[in-house]
């Protein structure tokens, strides 16, 4: 049966990014039909007029906003049981608000810093996904709550506002409130957790729902108070009126899922508040904007700058630490979209007219060509920004030094196309914070192989859109004519606009054909002998031991520059699944990663990687994906392990036993002395294969290959020279970390054989000075499984078992358990929607070579 989840999925993304496009252009339609009446001009009277009483309100009810914020995740942690430093909080609580309000469904924008931030102090993946969910109940809830009231409270607004009976609006209003108030009842007397389906919530104490409700109250009434000290004094709007509005242009601009729900704000503004007068509303919009969304971003954006920064000095302060590894991990995110909202400025400086007596100071020296130039570039180099940003995001070096360049560019054209300062001081400074944080861009790949996200080309169309809009309006003025594209002169600021808006749209139509008609370069194919050589030498030098996988043969290879890493991944139907982390340092995991991610783009496949560890979390989240638990990882900590203690009596007893009954163990070192022995090997091997009625696997699992198993050294039990059992090791690089791959034995072999051949190896590795030894995953370690479970956890668990059935996945955990190991979670990413059930059907034909072999592992 065919998948359509992703197809559909796709169709999704792209109906959604047209939904966006669709909601801006009506916005900017509804805009320019209300804004007819109002100049440019009109507008920036208002914004000199505003009193500095009012800026110093709107800053300090921001400031007071951003830190009643903070309470949203106290309240979380409160609920979760964790406690994390205040200063902590507040730091990843502010970042996190600041990108997600600029970017837009801060949801997953502020989810994802949060994430990085929260992991990054040393909570777990579930409780920051938790964290984020309380944050925007929390968030939902207060918006609720204030609207309630106000629908109670002053009926007659909300009426006139929605255009229905203040009867219906009152009943509405006292109706969500009985709700709330039945909601905060069922928390306070129902202690069990509530069933919903398969789902099981626990609800939270009325304490905490009111400290929600709280917050949130609190916050709104700060920020829309940032906004109501703006307005003019003429505005003739009652709080409680204004607050409605606000809270309904908040709504909508979520909603919209445009970056800080640009234009779809304005517009539910301007019609819910017709009193105010056009022109000082609009400039207080723009003050807004720049108060309560940009100003903190800025602050954001710097912080994050000098902490990349100091993270690559000489010294680190010891309690700064984690702090400093969290804003290492959203330094190339809010870098990013610094670039674009400076690429931003430069288009919207570009559609605006320079001031006239800058320009003419300019005349006095500056040639007119070269102001043309001028003017003509730094639109061009906007329309750059945002697209390297992009690029930026996923931390690409060449993006980095082109980008660096283009800003230090962007500082010469504004002040030679009209002495624009401010724009060349924002440049200047994004330059800075960018070298600052040079050393987050390390990936190496070339512009071209970065493919971008539907979102991004969005923002990249949405800026220029809103440039043209934004020269529209300012010379709506002057009646179009034909000739002014060719009027070339100082005062000739709308032919300047129409020219370098042309050349924009010509240039990002150029870059859009370049992308869709470039050939798609060949997937990696199977790998021959020389790549499995290239992948040894890399394997030879890695500290993980199941690297070694990648040796099997049957999994492509995507080789890193320089062979510094790689990533295996085999392809079943749409699914691409990469076997465990890339292998190499941080930086080449990195950009492995997003080629992979890339890869799977060009062709329309499934990204998918599993067996990866919680702290590589974060990357896949910037790509996209979201993880899922698998199981838990067994590791034994070899630099403390021994026999003593009752703990490890029933090991001590296996390894005393044996060896009475003449069982000898042996380490054959990798080579040809393991060649001497395969066929007697093979013989053991296949003997264990027919006693469980099963045949070899592959992809995650080892197999017996000839050509595989001399790579390794391998431990034997013995008697009387006769193998009895074998298995090959897996020796990582620098003695780190040493694991079992195969482990057979004869059917006649004695009872313990197995613990026998562990302890031992472990004792082996002991002494060679390795410092731990891998036991493998027991999957569906630490999964739900009872009637309450998540549905994708009774899901996974029933395709795993059939998958591979054959391991009885349940006991291993017991086995393992005897050892007494560390264990570590493990996850499967792959991108969001309803596609778990086949990727987990992939994932099991991969590793049983075929759907018919999973029904025959018996």
């Amino acid at each position: 049966m065919p998948n359509t989840a992703e197809p559909q999925r796709d169709a999704r993304r792209v109906l959604s990014a047209a939904l966006s496009l669709t909601l801006f252009a009506a916005a900017l339609w509804i805009l320019h039909r209300e804004l007819s009446g109002i100049h440019l001009n009109d507008v920036l009277a208002e914004l000199t007029a505003l009193r500095p009483m009012a800026l110093g309100s709107a800053l300090a009810l921001t400031a007071a906003s951003y830190l009643v914020l903070t309470g949203y995740d106290a309240v979380a942690l409160h609920y979760l049981g964790r406690v994390l430093p205040y200063s902590r909080v507040a730091l990843a609580s502010f970042v996190a608000t600041a990108v997600g309000h600029n970017v837009g469904v801060a949801v997953l924008s502020g989810g994802a810093v949060r994430l990085r931030m929260y992991t990054a102090f040393g909570l777990s993946v579930p409780d920051v996904a938790a964290l984020v969910a309380m944050v925007q109940l929390a968030a939902v809830v207060g918006m609720t709550f204030l609207v309630a009231m106000a629908f109670s409270l002053v009926p007659g607004d909300a009426a006139s506002l929605l255009h229905l009976p203040a009867v219906l609006t009152r009943t509405l209003g006292l109706s969500v409130i009985a709700l709330l108030v039945g909601y905060l009842t069922v928390c306070a007397l129902r202690r069990r957790p509530v069933q919903l389906g398969r789902w099981a919530l626990r609800l939270p104490r009325p304490t905490i729902t009111a400290g929600q409700i709280a917050v949130a109250t609190a916050d709104l009434a700060c920020t829309a108070g940032a906004f109501y000290v703006l307005l003019p004094a003429d505005a003739g709007v009652s709080f409680a009126l204004f607050l409605t509005v606000y809270i309904l242009a908040i709504i909508a601009g979520a909603l919209s899922h445009l970056p800080g729900g640009i234009g779809v704000f304005e517009t539910v503004l301007l019609l819910g508040l017709p009193e105010v007068p056009k022109d000082g509303l609009l400039a207080a919009v723009l003050v807004y904007r720049v108060i309560y969304y940009l100003l903190p971003f800025g602050i954001a954006a710097i912080i994050a700058a000098i902490h990349e920064l100091r993270s690559y000095g000489k010294h680190v302060v010891r309690g700064l630490e984690l702090t400093q590894d969290a804003l290492e991990e959203i330094a190339p995110q809010v870098m990013a979209i610094a670039a674009f909202l400076v690429g931003v400025l430069l288009l919207f400086s570009g559609a605006t007219p320079a001031s006239g007596d800058r320009i003419a100071l300019l005349q006095r020296w500056l040639p007119l060509p070269l102001l043309e130039v001028s003017h003509l570039t730094g639109s061009l180099l906007g329309l750059g920004l945002t697209v390297l940003a992009g690029a930026l995001y996923r931390r690409v070096n060449a993006a980095y030094h082109l980008a660096l360049a283009v800003l230090l560019g962007g500082v010469i054209v504004s002040l030679l196309k009209g002495l624009d300062w401010e724009a060349a001081l924002v440049s200047g400074l994004a330059a800075l914070l960018l070298w600052m944080g040079r050393n987050a861009f390390y990936r190496k790949a070339t512009l071209g192989e970065v493919r971008f996200a539907p979102g991004w080309t969005v923002a990249v169309v949405l800026a220029l859109a809103g440039s043209i809009w934004l020269g529209l309006f300012s010379f709506k003025h002057l009646e179009y004519a034909d000739d002014l594209w060719w009027q070339f002169a100082f005062e000739a600021d709308a032919p300047r606009f129409l020219r370098a808006s042309l050349v924009a749209v010509v240039a990002a139509t150029v870059l859009a054909l370049m992308r869709v008609l470039r050939p798609a370069s060949p997937p990696p194919e199977m790998p021959g002998e020389a790549e499995l050589r290239r992948a040894a030498a890399i394997v030879a030098r890695t500290p993980t031991a199941d690297a070694a996988l990648a040796l099997l043969g049957d999994k492509r290879i995507l080789f890193a520059e320089d062979d510094a890493g790689f990533l295996m991944f085999q392809v079943r139907g749409r699914s691409w699944v990469a076997l465990g982390d890339p292998v190499g340092p941080p930086g080449v995991m990195d950009s492995l990663a997003w080629r992979f991610r890339e890869l799977c783009d060009r062709y329309g496949g499934r990204p998918v990687f599993t067996h990866v560890d919680a702290a590589h979390l974060p990357l896949y989240l910037d790509l996209g994906l979201v993880p899922l638990k698998l199981g838990e990882e067994a590791v034994v900590d070899l630099t403390n392990f021994s026999l003593e203690g009752s703990a490890r009596a029933e090991l001590r007893q296996a390894r005393r036993k044996l060896p009475k009954a003449g069982v000898q163990f042996d380490i054959v070192t990798a080579g040809a002395p393991v060649d001497a022995l395969m066929a007697e090997l093979k013989g053991v091997s296949d003997e264990w294969l027919a006693a469980k009625r099963t045949r070899e696997k592959g992809f995650s699992l080892g197999r017996f290959d000839p050509a595989y198993i001399r790579r390794f050294p391998v431990a034997l039990a013995r008697k009387d020279g006769r193998i009895l059992a074998f298995a090959n090791l897996w020796p990582g690089a620098d003695r780190a970390e040493l694991s079992v791959d195969l482990m057979r034995h004869v059917a006649d072999a004695p009872n313990g054989i197995m613990d026998y051949l562990f302890v031992e190896s472990m004792l082996w590795g002991v002494a060679q000075g390795y410092r731990q030894f891998n036991l493998g995953m027991a999957p569906l370690s630490g999964l739900a499984t009872g009637p309450l479970a998540p549905l994708w956890h009774r899901i996974g668990t029933t395709v795993f078992l059939l998958g591979e059935h054959f391991y009885n996945f349940e006991g291993l955990r017991a086995y393992k358990e005897k050892f007494h190991p560390d264990w570590r979670p493990k996850y499967l990413v792959l991108p969001p929607g309803f596609s778990l059930p086949t990727v987990l059907l992939d994932i099991s034909a991969l590793v049983s070579g075929n759907i018919r072999g999973i029904a025959a592992q018996r």
